[in-house]
């Protein structure tokens, strides 16, 4: 059955959901940041993206404003649109470096405008084309599987889990979710800890 003009032929069926995955890899993320160092914009959104928590509409919402004085270790304060309550951030060296370098060649205005311009130089991007560039960019690390804007915040958690250990509780309290197994399904890793529980030979 042909389907109506303008229709996307991968979109989910009504009330069904496709999880995208983290970039697990850590070496694929630097492939990224390797490919976007020519385009200082989409870097530092990668950037932001894969070292904070934040949803990608909440990324999108920063202005130039908010950000320019930032340096290491402050805090960045940005309201949820889904809860509509603020949450608080400490920005590390590399992502004020990224913010710094998109600044040198900023073409909004610094007092108002948003910190992602979309091409027309007002809007912000929308989370549709952030979504695009992260398959994009994911597609051209060589990596296999889903991704989309938000394997940016689930890339962010699921290194925090694997490489420092990050308790559970603190996942979830960054995350806003309400139960622990909500944030391992959420970081595609619960099947992995299970697994690993088996490991331990007595």
């Amino acid at each position: 059955m042909a389907l109506p003009k303008g229709e996307n032929p991968n979109r989910p069926d009504k009330g069904s959901t496709t999880k995208v995955e983290p970039i697990r890899d850590v070496k694929a993320i630097r492939r990224i940041k390797k490919v976007l160092a020519d385009n200082p914009r989409d870097l530092c959104l990668f950037t932001l993206g894969v070292n904070t928590a934040y949803r990608a509409n909440e990324i999108l919402s920063i202005k130039v404003n908010q950000v320019e004085h930032l340096q290491d270790g402050d805090l960045l304060d940005i309201k949820q649109r889904k809860t509509k309550k603020y949450r608080s951030v400490t920005i590390n060296k590399v992502v004020i470096d990224a913010i710094d370098n998109w600044l040198k060649i900023y073409p909004g205005d610094f007092e108002d405008g948003y910190l992602f311009l979309s091409q027309r130089g007002q809007d912000a991007l929308s989370v549709p084309y952030v979504n695009n560039l992260v398959k994009a960019w994911c597609q051209n690390a060589g990596l296999k599987g889903n991704y989309g804007s938000h394997s940016l915040r689930k890339t962010w958690g699921y290194h925090q889990r694997t490489q420092k250990n990050a308790p559970v509780p603190l996942l979830m309290e960054a995350y806003g979710h309400t139960t622990q197994k909500q944030t391992l399904d959420y970081l595609c890793i619960q099947a992995e800890e299970i697994r690993d529980l088996y490991n331990l030979e007595l």
